[in-house]
Parts: C-alpha cells; sequence; structure tokens
C-alpha cells in the first residue's frame, strides 16, 4: 500500500508540472485550462494507446505458440497460475538482453523479450523474468509507467518548443505574450524536463522491488531471478539497448552500462539491492535444490 500511494503521489506531482508549466508560459486562467486539458489528453492517450506506444518503440513482433513454444508455454503457465488472461507475446529483433510488459490492464497486456535473452537464460530463469512482467501487469505498473512516460514526453516537448520560441523570438516578442511570466519561461526550458525525468524514473524505482516479490511469489523460486538479474545486468554492460529514454523503465533492467548517473537518474534500483531482497525472500519458500 505504501508503494500505490506514493506513485500515485508522484503521478500527480508529473500532471501538476504539466499543468503548471503551462500556467507559467501562458499566464492566467487560459494557462491554467490549457495545462488541465494537455494532462487529461495525455493521460487518457496514455490509458488507450500504451500498449501499441511500448511495443512500436521496441520494434517488438508478435509471436505465435508455433513460432516460440519454449516461451509461449513459460508465459501461458504462469499467467493461468496468476490467473490473469494470456498476454500476447512478442519478441523484439535485438542481441540485447532484456523484456518488458505493458497493457493498460491484464485483459489489454503484452509480455515482450528480445531474442538475447533468449539466447543467454536458461528455463527457470526466464521464467522469473516473465513472473516478475506479469506481475506489472497484475499491479497496473505497465500503465502507470506509460503514463509517465508520455506526460513526462509531452513536458519535455513543450518545452523544446518554449525553446525554440526563445530562439526565434517568438516569446515575450509580442504583445499577446504579455501574460507569459518570464522566470516561468527560463525555468521551464532548463529544469521541467529534469524534473520530470526525476518524478519518471522515481515512480519506475517503486515498482520494480513489487514486481520482484511477484514473481517470488508466483515462481516460488526467488534465487532463479537473482540469477537472471545479475546475468542481465553484465550482458547490458557489454551490450547497451539503444532506444527511447522515455520507455526504459518499461524494461526489466537499465539498459545502458555503468552506474555513473547515481541512484536519483536511475530508472531500476541497483541490481544488488534487488538480488539482496530476492535473497531474503528465499527464507520464506520451502528449501529447493539448485
Amino acid at each position: 500500500m505504501g508503494n500505490q500511494l506514493k506513485t500515485a503521489a508522484l503521478l500527480a506531482a508529473l500532471s501538476g508540472l504539466l499543468i503548471a508549466i503551462s500556467y507559467w508560459i501562458i499566464g492566467g486562467t487560459g494557462g491554467l485550462i490549457i495545462g488541465i486539458g494537455l494532462a487529461a489528453v495525455t493521460n487518457l492517450f496514455s490509458w488507450y494507446q500504451s500498449d501499441k506506444i511500448a511495443l512500436a518503440v521496441y520494434r517488438a513482433q508478435p509471436v505465435s505458440e508455433a513460432e516460440a513454444p519454449g516461451l509461449y508455454r513459460i508465459v501461458q503457465r504462469l499467467a493461468k497460475r496468476a490467473n490473469i488472461p494470456m498476454p500476447g507475446v512478442y519478441i523484439v529483433p535485438s542481441q540485447t538482453a532484456n523484456a518488458f510488459a505493458t497493457g493498460r490492464d491484464p485483459e489489454h497486456s503484452a509480455v515482450a523479450v528480445t531474442e538475447g535473452i533468449l539466447n543467454i537464460l536458461p528455463e527457470d530463469e526466464l521464467e522469473g523474468v516473465i513472473a516478475h512482467e506479469l506481475t506489472h501487469i497484475i499491479n497496473r505498473d505497465t500503465l502507470t509507467q506509460a503514463v509517465a512516460a508520455t506526460v513526462a514526453g509531452a513536458i519535455s516537448f513543450l518545452a523544446q518548443m518554449v525553446s525554440y520560441s526563445l530562439w526565434f523570438g517568438g516569446v515575450g516578442s509580442r504583445d499577446e505574450n504579455r501574460g507569459a511570466n518570464p522566470l516561468g519561461v527560463l525555468l521551464t526550458v532548463l529544469l521541467a524536463p529534469l524534473a520530470a525525468t526525476i518524478i519518471q524514473l522515481a515512480i519506475s524505482r517503486t515498482r520494480e522491488f513489487s514486481a520482484d516479490a511477484g514473481s517470488a511469489k508466483l515462481t516460488g523460486n526467488p534465487r532463479a531471478l537473482a540469477r537472471a538479474l545479475q546475468r542481465l545486468e553484465a550482458t547490458a554492460r557489454q551490450l547497451p539497448l539503444n532506444t527511447n529514454p522515455a520507455f526504459e523503465p518499461l524494461l526489466i533492467i537499465n539498459p545502458i552500462s555503468g552506474q555513473f548517473l547515481g541512484n536519483l537518474f536511475s530508472s531500476h534500483p541497483s541490481t544488488e539491492a534487488r538480488v539482496e531482497q530476492l535473497l531474503k525472500l528465499e527464507q520464506q519458500f520451502p528449501a529447493r535444490v539448485y
């Protein structure tokens, strides 16, 4: 419940930032109304199109049971165990090892894995990864992350447009722009995209530990996911996934190599912290033979 409240507060902050920058730039009631409208439209758009957007960004291709029987069987087994509808199954044409889930609810969801992850993970570790992604679907994290990505993207786009206007004399150069707040304009260009990114990444980090715990519960084998995360991080350093940064939080592990950005700018908790939590959870399950 604590994570749910934190996520709701962060989403509210993100939408509030979009409303605020519209007010600062345009000024007055008109700016406030436009900001509220932008927030509503972007959230509504994310609600209905989140799965299509994410799958298109990563060029994921749908596969049938005949085309990927092993993967399909794991997803089918875990979905039945979790008592959710069978999600769509997709493969991303990349040798980078990663995975993600998307969709606004369990009835409209998809799980996607890269070709690379299928090549390097044994079945029990792949099962842990798939269970992690199904937990995101069950918890509606896929919708939350897609909404956050879309709103953050709208904020960055708006700031970019303001930046162009400043270069070409569009903001503050005409009488009709006298309602714009100069300080607000400057803060929007310099700080709004940064603030939006920080909030979006914080939302992502609050959801990863919950999804790891859900995977452990669904498979009864938290150590398998722990091994998978360690293996995926090692390969990410060697072969990072180049993609739109706004959608990085959807992935099971940070797709860029290195830790130089620190926790504030990371879309995921550290792998070490996640592994530590998983090994603690292992004590709650019957002993297994590894």
